[in-house]
């Protein structure tokens, strides 16, 4: 059994999205950068909502994959 993670990485699921932040409801979690948000109920549901995606760990923050090359 894995442990819980007590932060998540996240973005708004649409670029033209602005999610409000769970303390600060004037700052936006949008889909332009990755941000780093405990694992509480509010982002949870934000994100069975689909209104937010997680974002894997080493991913850039559009998602797109790394270009770098191993051993070049």
């Amino acid at each position: 059994m894995t442990a819980p993670r007590d932060t998540i990485k996240v973005r708004a699921a649409d670029p033209a999205l602005r999610v409000p932040s769970e303390q600060h409801p004037r700052k936006y979690i949008t889909g332009q950068a990755a941000a780093t948000v405990p694992s509480t109920a509010y982002y949870l549901r934000r994100l069975a909502a689909g209104e937010l995606v997680e974002v894997p760990v080493g991913a850039t923050a559009a998602g797109a994959r790394d270009t770098k090359t191993k051993g070049a």
